[in-house]
């Protein structure tokens, strides 16, 4: 089994699926794992993409759920993929565990929805800003480690306009004021934010400074991911630098991450609206 690095959606949608076929067929998990001849940790573990899928345990969840040749067989078929590692893989070393799940999802993101309180959201860094930043963020890393996290970065941006995805982005004004790095880093990060603007994928918004408190005043980094798979519906991503972030696939916890993010956004200036000094 190949090393864990964060499951591609492709693993996800089959854990998914396995576990809608155990639900169908009315089978617990207790009686899945009888089956596998296994504790039923395990089969929660295959179901929630937390393990590489065994292709004869799949096989002998499938008898045991009753499933027919004609569903089974695709299922069976899709294992090699799944298992993969996505292509993140060979930056793991550079990353927490929580950036390759996120990442995982990221990866096939039709739309990537971000606010950030305080700082440039991330997929909108300049390889500069990003470096500066990582100084401050991992003072303990070699100058190799940091421009590693860097390639990683610039990679991410690189798949996300490749696929075409959709990135839209709402940040206080007060991130275009606070000094990242040197006085050109910043002018290079405005400028990039400009430029950025004009392209038909990118929506860019900036809550002015004078701007009344909005729904995610005070919240911390907030991320939406739109994954075009019917298996998987949208995923939250909720920061809290220095102590957690949660992966959110609860359709109401990510519904009212949703509403609130809709709210800002309509609170804010309008796409389009130049930066402001």
């Amino acid at each position: 089994m190949r090393a864990r690095s964060g499951p591609t959606v492709e693993h996800r949608v089959l854990a998914v699926r396995l576990r809608m076929l155990r639900e169908r067929a009315g089978v617990s998990l207790r009686t899945a794992a009888e089956a596998l001849d296994a504790h039923p940790a395990t089969v929660r573990r295959i179901e929630r993409a937390e393990t590489g899928l065994d292709a004869r345990q799949v096989r002998e969840l499938l008898r045991c759920y009753g499933v027919p040749p004609a569903v089974a067989e695709p299922i069976m078929a899709g294992l090699a993929a799944a298992n993969l590692p996505g292509w993140w893989h060979r930056w793991r070393d550079t990353m927490e565990t929580w950036q390759q799940e996120v990442i995982g999802v990221e990866s096939s993101a039709s739309l990537v929805r971000t606010w950030h309180p305080a700082l440039v959201p991330e997929l909108l860094r300049t390889p500069a800003y990003a470096a500066a930043l990582h100084r401050t963020q991992y003072p303990g890393d070699s100058p190799a480690r940091r421009e590693r996290r860097v390639e990683l970065l610039r990679e991410r941006r690189r798949r996300l306009c490749e696929r075409g995805a959709a990135l839209w982005a709402l940040f206080p004004a007060a991130a275009l004021h606070t000094r990242v790095g040197d006085r050109e880093t910043m002018e290079g990060q405005r400028a990039a934010l400009a430029e950025a603007m004009k392209e038909q994928r990118v929506t860019v918004q900036v809550v002015p400074l004078d701007h009344p408190p909005h729904p995610l005043t005070g919240v911390p980094p907030l991320h939406i991911l739109r994954v075009p798979a019917p298996e998987i519906g949208d995923q939250a991503v909720l920061e809290t630098p220095g102590v957690r972030v949660d992966l959110i696939d609860d359709p109401e916890a990510v519904t009212a991450h949703r509403i609130r993010l809709d709210a800002a956004c309509a609170a804010a200036p309008g796409p389009g609206t130049p930066l402001p000094e």
